[in-house]
């Protein structure tokens, strides 16, 4: 057994038999939430590192954890509530017993992820140099020197063709 889904509502505790489970109202379900406001597939738990993710499988009634929404993956800790369409279980487990070695990973949100560009998250591009700083009649095709003239303010220079 990986951890149990304890329902906040009362109830039987739900065991974790797997190390992925697609939660829903579905009979073909690992774990069948019958409840009419639960999708038929509506949320995938997933074992990843000796920590437990859960992610929304475009459910209509969504998924929150502690409260906050789930709008792609997010980690589940030991203790957290998850909130099935309105339906909170306590999640427990113990990371270290399902192989987790050190601190938890890094548990981006997708505000996290989308506030960089693919560059810059690659360390290819220095931060801070982004479209809306860009001189209106900024060209792509043209090439730029970009020197600093103050803190915060770059001045773009358009470069000569080379020949």
């Amino acid at each position: 057994m990986y951890g149990m889904l304890i329902p906040q509502g009362g109830g039987d505790p739900i065991p974790l038999l797997k190390r992925s489970l697609l939660v829903g109202r579905r009979e073909s379900c690992d774990i069948v939430l019958r409840f009419s406001n639960v999708s038929a597939h509506h949320c995938q738990l997933t074992l990843t590192g000796g920590y437990w993710y859960v992610r929304d499988l475009k459910s209509r009634n969504g998924v929150k954890v502690n409260g906050v929404r789930v709008t792609t993956e997010k980690r589940v800790d030991p203790g957290d509530i998850l909130s099935i369409a309105r339906h909170n279980y306590e999640l427990r487990y113990s990371p270290v017993e399902l192989g987790a070695v050190g601190p938890p990973p890094p548990d981006f949100t997708e505000t996290d992820i989308f506030s960089k560009s693919l560059l810059e998250r690659a360390g290819l591009e220095r931060s801070g140099l982004s479209k809306a700083k860009l001189p209106p009649d900024y060209d792509e095709q043209t090439r730029y020197d970009v020197t600093k003239d103050q803190p915060g303010q770059l001045r773009f220079r358009p470069r000569p063709p080379s020949k």
